[in-house]
């Protein structure tokens, strides 16, 4: 009878226990089952170069902001997720992603036939083209001038990939040189350490407004593609959840709003 009252009364303790810890871990609990029950991530960490104004760097106050920021904010409301950006080395990009520590890759990213190997790719919501930079004072008119000359380039870019595309373009330059960030190809070409910066035509037209009559585009694109989220090439589901947000954000005109704030006209692709 005294066992019989002792396995009872742990029986009793054993279940008040556990009762604790539902009441304890309820909130943390629910989550989990909300989760599972809309099939969506708790958050979605997008990988960044702060530096990469206007789509996504930090402002005077160290804040992040830009156009990127922006429609991620609205595709966020859209799809119920958060969405968290962190900085990284953008030549380390690729292994941030498959390594788990990020996401997806958001903030100006190429989609390029090089990278639709490796990754996988939401739809593309803004044209993009490669282009060059000069001082506007330079002797420097046209690309066809700029052989024999030096160019600085982001590692990592997409500026890389048009150059290795295109090998005979390459070896026109007596010399390229790769920075981690486009600031200091840009503090190259000011200081007349090189004589053109390649780069997408977004970031040279907004460094151009930031500095009115100090460079000049040349005329002639080098290459062409689209920007886009870069996700793992196994996450289909984010793929999915990721173009349904945009496609949301695009058609309530919400899309069309950022892009008139950060760049004065509607570049969205609809």
């Amino acid at each position: 009878m005294k066992m019989k009252k002792l396995m009872i009364a742990g029986m009793l303790a054993l279940g008040a226990c556990g009762m604790l810890a539902g009441c304890g871990g309820g909130d943390k609990a629910a989550s989990s089952a909300a989760k599972a029950a809309s099939g969506k991530p708790a958050k979605i960490v997008a990988g960044m170069d702060d530096t990469f104004a206007p789509m996504g760097f930090r402002d005077d106050s160290g804040k992040i902001v830009g156009f990127d920021i922006d429609m991620a904010e609205a595709v966020s409301k859209e799809i119920g997720v958060p969405i968290e950006f962190k900085p990284i080395d953008w030549a380390s990009k690729e292994t941030e992603l498959n390594s788990g520590r990020i996401d997806c890759i958001w903030n100006g990213f190429t989609m390029t036939p090089e990278r639709t190997k490796k990754l996988a790719f939401t739809k593309p919501y803004m044209d993009n083209i490669q282009v060059y930079a000069v001082l506007n004072d330079s002797a420097v008119k046209t690309p066809e001038d700029l052989k024999g000359k030096k160019i600085s380039i982001q590692e990592a870019s997409t500026a890389e990939t048009a150059l290795n595309r295109d090998e005979n373009l390459k070896k026109s330059f007596s010399e390229i040189k790769a920075y981690p960030d486009l600031t200091a190809c840009f503090m190259d070409l000011e200081s007349g350490r090189c004589d053109a910066v390649l780069a997408d035509s977004v970031l040279i037209e907004y460094y151009m407004t930031k500095k009115p009559g100090q460079f000049k585009e040349l005329e002639g694109v080098v290459s062409k593609d689209t920007f886009s989220i870069g996700i793992k090439k196994d996450n289909q589901a984010l793929v999915d959840l990721l173009n349904d947000g945009i496609a949301k954000v695009v058609a309530s005109g919400e899309a069309k709003k950022i892009s008139e704030k950060w760049f004065g006209k509607d570049v969205v692709l609809k």
